[in-house]
C-alpha cells in the first residue's frame, strides 16, 4: 500500500466514522478501488487508531473528568451503552468478519441506514441535555450501536437516530453518540491488535502507517466538530439520500457484475 492510498483511506475513515454514512462500508469500497481487499484487518486497525485519537482529543475534558471520578454517572452511562455491542460483537465475531470480507450485503445495508436517518429526522425535536440522559436511554442507544456491526450500517447514524428517538436534543444526540464511540472504537482496536500480533495479517510500511493514522485522526476530529454543529441546525435527510443513492449504485454494480 502506497502512502497516497493510506492518506486517502485515512480521510475516508476519519470523515465517515462520524458522518452517518458508514465508515466500514466506505472503507470496503475504498479498499476495493485500490485493490487492497486482502489488507482489511490491518487497514481497519491502523485507521481506527486515528479516529480513536480524534475522539480522545475532542473529548479530553470529559475523559479526564471520568478518570478523576471513575464512579460518576457518565462512566456508567458509557458502560451501559457499550454492553450490547460487546455481547453481540463477541457472540457473532466470526460471522460478521466473514460478511465484512465479502461485502455482499453492503448495498442493502446502506439502504437500511438511510431509512433510519430519514425516519429519525422526522421525529419532533427532543429537549434532553447531557445531564438528562438516563440509563435506559444509554442502553437503547447502545443497542442501536450494536446493530452497526454490519459493515455498511452506520454506527453514528444509528446511535444519533436512537438518541433522537429517545428525545435528546439534536446537538446532544450527536455529542453523546460520538462520546459513546470511544469505548467501541477502543475495543475494536484491542481485538484487532490481538489478531495483528497473532500474525494474521500483512505488514505495512511505517510511512504508510503514520500517514494513514494521521489523516484519519485529523479528518476524524474535523468530522466530529462539524457534525455536532451541523445537526443542531440541519437535517439528516441529506445523508439518507446519499446512502440510498450509494446503496442503489452498489446493488446495480453487483447485479451487472461491474462491482
Amino acid at each position: 500500500m502506497s502512502w497516497f492510498e493510506a492518506f486517502v483511506l485515512g480521510i475516508i475513515q476519519g470523515l465517515t466514522e462520524f458522518l452517518p454514512i458508514s465508515s466500514t462500508g466506505h472503507l470496503y469500497l475504498g479498499r476495493h478501488t485500490f485493490g487492497l481487499d486482502e489488507a482489511g484487518l490491518f487497514l481497519d486497525t491502523m485507521l481506527h487508531i486515528g479516529t480513536l485519537l480524534a475522539v480522545f482529543v475532542f473529548y479530553k475534558d470529559e475523559l479526564l473528568h471520568m478518570l478523576k471520578k471513575p464512579f460518576g454517572k457518565m462512566t456508567f452511562l458509557l458502560i451501559v451503552g457499550t454492553i450490547p455491542a460487546v455481547v453481540i460483537g463477541l457472540a457473532f465475531k466470526d460471522y460478521f468478519e466473514e460478511i465484512s470480507k465479502t461485502g455482499v450485503t453492503i448495498g442493502w445495508e446502506f439502504l437500511v441506514t438511510g431509512l433510519f436517518l430519514w425516519f429519525s429526522d422526522s421525529i419532533r425535536d427532543g429537549r434532553k441535555k447531557m445531564e438528562d440522559i438516563s440509563y435506559t436511554d444509554a442502553f437503547v442507544i447502545g443497542t442501536f450501536q450494536a446493530a452497526a456491526i454490519f459493515p455498511a450500517i452506520s454506527r453514528s447514524g444509528l446511535t444519533i437516530a436512537a438518541a433522537l428517538m429517545r428525545k435528546l436534543d439534536r446537538g446532544t444526540a450527536a455529542y453523546f453518540s460520538f462520546l459513546l464511540s470511544t469505548p467501541a472504537i477502543f475495543g475494536a482496536v484491542v481485538l484487532q491488535l490481538g489478531d495483528l500480533f497473532g500474525g494474521q495479517t500483512e505488514q505495512i510500511s511505517l510511512v504508510s502507517l503514520f500517514i494513514g493514522t494521521l489523516s484519519s485522526a485529523i479528518f476524524g476530529y474535523i468530522a466530529v466538530k462539524w457534525m455536532i454543529d451541523f445537526l443542531k441546525k440541519r437535517s439528516l435527510k441529506v445523508f439518507a439520500v446519499y446512502v440510498w443513492a450509494l446503496g442503489l449504485l452498489v446493488l446495480a454494480g453487483q447485479y451487472t457484475g461491474v462491482f
